[in-house]
């Protein structure tokens, strides 16, 4: 039985962006290094933040590491999947977007082999965020099964992300530009979630915006499946939400692509 073509040539796309990948040394050393950094500064840094009982309540535990380890693994993908854009405004520099999307293959899969390259980046990054976390003393609740679905979510949450880069890319024509806006998106979204404080610990109004942000919904169910276990009424609100999340994502950057002229 024959793929169809959409994922043949979506392969095709995936294994350039990895071959890619793998000849950038340097490139898969900071990936490693960046969030061994944010472990040890922020487990020590906050550290003593559960030596107030109030405080340890509202993380839902009394080693912050553990708390902070799920925001740690969603910043991770989230900065891989907004940069995932400048790979588009890099092809089209060098003339081989406009060879991508004259070839017989479908558009969508341009988009779609890169946004499956990006998140398989984040997958190894957020088993080598756990590995070293769970080194550190961190306990994951729901034990192997629980990092599993983990993963799942963090790959929805990247296929989200990634999209939303890609479509940006597919119209800004400089890697400034894509830069400008990707943090103007992505450090709001970091500090209005729970993704380093507890909601409960924020202002109303914060806490509204936290409410609705995609980055909450990712990370709810993460911290969940780490602290608490398998409390679905926690966890199915943010699995549905990032699938969601993920479908809109890739569809609009499709979309986007489809109609490009590079």
């Amino acid at each position: 039985m024959k793929l169809p073509a959409l994922l043949v040539d979506s392969y095709w796309v995936f294994w350039r962006e990895m071959k890619r990948l793998l000849v950038q040394r340097a490139r898969i050393a900071i990936a490693a290094v960046q969030p061994l950094i944010w472990l040890i500064l922020m487990g020590n840094a906050m550290g003593g933040l559960t030596a107030n009982p109030t405080t340890a309540r509202l993380l839902g535990t009394q080693n912050y590491l553990e708390f902070m380890t799920p925001g740690i693994m969603i910043m991770s993908t989230l900065f891989g999947g907004v940069f995932g854009g400048i790979s588009v405004i890099w092809d089209r520099r060098t003339g081989f977007l406009n060879k991508m999307l004259a070839a017989p293959i479908k558009r969508a899969a341009i988009p779609v082999g890169k946004i499956t390259a990006i998140s398989l980046q984040s997958v190894v990054q957020v088993t080598f965020i756990a590995a070293i976390a769970a080194a550190m003393g961190v306990h994951f609740a729901t034990g192997v099964p629980g990092f599993l679905l983990l993963l799942c979510i963090m790959i929805l949450f990247s296929y989200g992300i990634a999209g939303i880069s890609l479509a940006l890319a597919s119209v800004l024509r400089s890697h400034e530009a894509l830069m400008a806006v990707t943090n103007l998106l992505t450090l709001p979204m970091v500090f209005a979630s729970n993704a380093i404080f507890p909601r409960e610990a924020m202002p109303t109004w914060l806490k509204t915006i936290a409410t609705y942000n995609p980055l909450t919904y990712a990370i709810t169910p993460l911290r969940t499946l780490v602290l608490e276990g398998w409390v679905w009424e926690k966890i199915w609100p943010g699995l549905l939400a990032m699938g969601l999340f993920a479908f809109v994502a890739v569809m609009v950057s499709a979309r986007q692509f489809a109609r490009s002229g590079a």
